[in-house]
């Protein structure tokens, strides 16, 4: 009796996996949906999306990182002085106390985003953190910063997670990085150039009664409010609810990311898929991985203006110096995006510029000239921030459906913001002016991702090969294989 249940449970088996290999043989078979679009017709409307999305979204980005990191540069043009952040950790602390709303809001922002749209959400968080940004400019004590920052934290908490949600919902897998590196590296140009535009703000003092450092908040913040209204009138929504292309084009963009992996259509976000997408190791190697990206960008966006002073330049020098390496970093980005878009590989060109990091981490740390050690802060910024758009492309290119894009994108760009409180704690004043313990507390979480990116092939290999057999579906989806 028992052999005829075992007999039969190893047909059932074998019918499971002969269904497996009957749907896989059908998925990659049958004529792809976007196949009969002149190819033409194809490139001039993608290259109309990327000139309405990309400029504006870069700049808007730009424009948060500037609000965020500009405290290094307000420092170090007399805000130490007059708010008496030289006692204890107080700059740390105020640094660091961003985070925290700004990690816990990520996952709301993104229900709130689908729900009332990319529009009106967009709008918010931008008036809302130029408005804090303008608050910064007049506080009289360090309390009063710090409310101010935790402002500034709830309202650019929506911010990032969006624009990558929304931008790797227009694109297929492969095209997906060189679009996250371009307004990447839109941001990353001008956020290098922040510091000299600071420096001219800063030679207000006296205007108005006012400080140097409270005129680069009160005029950065005016910018990023009008940006806000900007965003209102231009800025582009989901690929469904679009209003700049025509009904064709837009029937030919929701076609080929159906084609690529079937998702075009949007799913609801219930409790029990949030949990489902939460249980998915993947996402957690995925946080990991970007909070061992942001941490030496966050530390280089906060303490870069430092470092350049302790090596013994003048403020002046320092403001400049401190936008060269961004330019770099900007072409570096692009060109591993290019690379990694053209080779359809994500893990070997992540690791390749985690070494770069690590390098320049070193050089930084133990140089023992000031032109060695700058040309550490050039190799640092380079790896790190080719990293962020990479690892971002890395997870939006192996999960199908949009609650999980959703889910994931939050939870990995509020790690992210955990690797800015990390930055500001591990970098501490204590530590100055050479900094080797946050260095080595930096390089850490470079060994961890290199750890995370050799299992991440190795398991999505096998997988991949099991699919192929016909004996797996991924991520519930025929003919879906994970880009390594």
């Amino acid at each position: 009796m028992s052999d005829e249940k075992h007999s039969a449970d190893l047909k059932l088996e074998d019918r499971d996996v002969e269904k497996r290999a009957a749907e896989h043989q059908a998925a990659t078979e049958k004529v792809p949906l976007d196949a009969h679009y002149d190819p033409e017709f194809v490139r001039r409307t993608l290259r109309q999306i990327d000139w309405r999305m990309l400029p504006l979204l870069g700049f808007l980005y730009a424009i948060a990182l500037i609000d965020r990191t500009n405290l290094g540069i307000a420092r170090i043009a007399g805000m130490e002085r007059d708010l008496q952040l030289h006692i204890g950790e107080r700059y740390s602390i105020a640094s660091m106390i961003y985070f925290p709303p700004y990690i816990i809001l990520q996952i709301p922002g993104n229900v709130i985003l689908r729900w009332i749209g990319a529009r009106s959400w967009l709008t918010i968080c931008v008036v809302g953190w130029g408005a804090a940004q303008i608050g910064m400019g007049f506080v009289p004590n360090w309390g009063l910063l710090c409310l101010t920052r935790v402002l500034l934290g709830i309202f650019e908490a929506g911010f990032f997670p969006a624009l990558a949600f929304i931008i790797t919902t227009w694109y297929k897998r492969h095209e997906v990085q060189k679009r996250l590196a371009g307004f990447y590296l839109i941001s990353i140009v001008l956020g290098g150039f922040s510091a000299i535009l600071a420096y001219a703000l800063q030679l207000l003092k006296g205007k108005g009664g006012l400080n140097g450092w409270q005129w680069i908040f009160i005029i950065e913040g005016i910018l990023t409010v009008v940006l806000g209204l900007a965003t209102w009138l231009f800025v582009p929504d989901f690929p469904d609810r679009n209003r700049f292309l025509t009904p064709e084009q837009t029937k030919m963009v929701l076609d080929r990311i159906e084609s690529d992996r079937n998702d075009s259509v949007p799913d609801p976000l219930t409790f029990n898929k949030l949990i489902k997408h939460l249980m998915d190791p993947f996402l957690w190697s995925f946080a990991f991985m970007f909070l061992a990206s942001t941490t030496p960008a966050y530390a280089i966006g906060f303490f870069i203006t430092i470092l350049l002073s302790a090596m013994g330049f003048s403020i002046m020098e320092a403001l400049l110096l401190s936008a060269p390496p961004y330019v770099a970093a900007a072409i570096s980005c692009f060109f591993f995006a290019w690379l990694a878009d053209k080779t359809k590989k994500r893990a070997l060109w992540l690791f390749v510029q985690n070494i770069i990091t690590m390098v320049g981490l070193l050089v930084t740390g133990y140089g023992k000239q000031n032109g060695v050690r700058y040309f550490g802060l050039f190799l640092v910024n380079m790896g790190a921030s080719g990293c962020v758009p990479g690892v971002l492309a890395y997870n939006a290119n192996n999960i199908v459906s949009h609650s999980k894009r959703a889910v994931s994108t939050a939870v990995i760009i509020a790690f992210g913001g955990v690797g800015g409180i990390y930055a500001t704690l591990v970098f501490r004043q204590t530590d100055f002016p050479t900094y080797i313990p946050g260095i080595w507390a930096t390089m850490a979480c470079q060994f961890v991702m290199v750890i995370l990116l050799g299992v991440n092939t190795l398991v999505f290999s096998r997988r991949n090969k099991l699919a192929k057999e016909g004996k797996r579906v991924n991520e519930d989806t025929p003919g879906f294989y994970y880009v390594i």
